[in-house]
């Protein structure tokens, strides 16, 4: 397969210091599906630690306003990667996820754990689902991306090595991952949240069609159950099927930028809103 243009100039960055430019390229037009639908599965995957569920549900976020929630995450992490992280509206989102985040008690190991899914979620979804695989630069870029951003939000003894920080994200499952009402109670509200969007879709056929994409591991800490395994091998088959599909049509020629996108929350605007107006001191 010859590769596109956007690869080609991937293959010829630094993943170190060009991370902001690689992560970029896959967000808005390489993996733009792949990587929405990844940190989706990798929201579900943070719910699967009752440390982490117990503070989200306490706050009542996620049984109230679920969708403002998804909505708010999406459009600050969506801003991060389409701007960088150094420019003044990737400053802006990390100012006020740093913000939201300020008002809790959140141990450092969950943080820590939060953030690795940001890395290796999108990697592992691209290796199941994506339409070409990841190149080298594209995975080191990912890590070096995040460990930036992890930085900027003041998480400590953040790993130096892509492998290190993949084995932290394997152990804290391996220790954390357990049941807890919490954790079933934040994940059938983002669940239920996603299922609204399809409104025709009978919501038994589309809870079991989300639980196909989980491992075992993770469905059991959130009190999922396992889906027909007839279910379960269509919903892969369909998006390997989309993956093929995708392959054989030309590069795309324009940016998808999900900052730009219509939100549910959001009909009359969001930037002000959502990310905050810029404080009078910053840089």
């Amino acid at each position: 397969m010859r590769p596109s243009r956007y690869l080609r100039e991937i293959l010829s960055l630094d993943p170190e210091r060009d991370a902001q430019r690689i992560v970029y390229l896959d967000t808005v037009y390489e993996f733009p599906f792949d990587t929405t639908r990844s940190l989706e599965f990798a929201l579900f995957r943070t719910f699967g630690s009752p440390a982490v569920s117990s503070l989200l549900d306490t706050t009542g976020e996620f049984a109230a306003r679920a969708q403002k929630r998804y909505d708010d995450t999406d459009l600050i992490l969506s801003t991060i990667a389409e701007s960088g992280y150094d420019s003044e509206e990737g400053r802006r989102a990390l100012r006020r996820m740093n913000r939201l985040h300020g008002r809790f008690e959140i141990a450092n190991r969950d943080f820590l754990y939060v953030l690795s899914t940001f890395v290796y979620e999108p990697i592992r979804w691209n290796a199941r689902f994506g339409w070409r695989r990841l190149v080298e630069q594209e995975r080191l870029a990912t890590f070096y991306f995040w460990r930036e951003v992890g930085r900027r939000m003041a998480i400590k003894d953040i790993p130096a090595e892509y492998d290190e920080l993949e084995r932290y994200n394997v152990e804290y499952e391996r220790v954390n991952f357990r049941y807890a009402d919490s954790n079933a109670r934040v994940a059938r509200a983002s669940r239920d949240m996603f299922l609204a969007w399809f409104p025709v879709l009978p919501k038994r056929l589309g809870a079991h069609a989300i639980a196909a994409l989980m491992d075992d591991c993770l469905r059991e800490a959130i009190g999922f159950p396992p889906p027909p395994r007839a279910l379960a091998r269509a919903v892969e088959g369909a998006l390997r099927a989309r993956s093929m599909a995708v392959r054989l049509l030309p590069s795309r020629r324009r940016a998808k930028l999900r900052t730009q996108l219509r939100r549910r929350s959001y009909k009359n605007g969001w930037r002000l809103e959502a990310l905050g107006p810029t404080p009078p001191d910053a840089a």
